[in-house]
């Protein structure tokens, strides 16, 4: 179950993404999503045995790929 970000009874944007979900987002392959967390370029959090991402990784990491093109050029 994912955590969802709530205001005045509507349901916002999700706080933590699974895994799976996080792929989605990002629109890359597992793998990637795992090689992005082992090289710490893309922050989880665990609750239980859960890992999940916290929409501020998300956008974190996309902040952080801005950052990189910025730089390239």
């Amino acid at each position: 179950m994912t955590a969802l970000s709530h205001h005045g009874g509507e349901a916002m944007t999700p706080a933590l993404y699974r895994i799976g979900e996080a792929t989605k987002v990002l629109r890359m392959s597992r793998t990637v999503i795992y090689d992005l967390i082992r090289t710490g370029r893309l922050r989880t959090v665990k609750e239980g045995r859960t890992r999940l991402v916290p929409a501020s990784a998300i956008t974190d990491y996309v902040a952080l790929l801005e950052h990189e093109a910025g730089a390239v050029r």
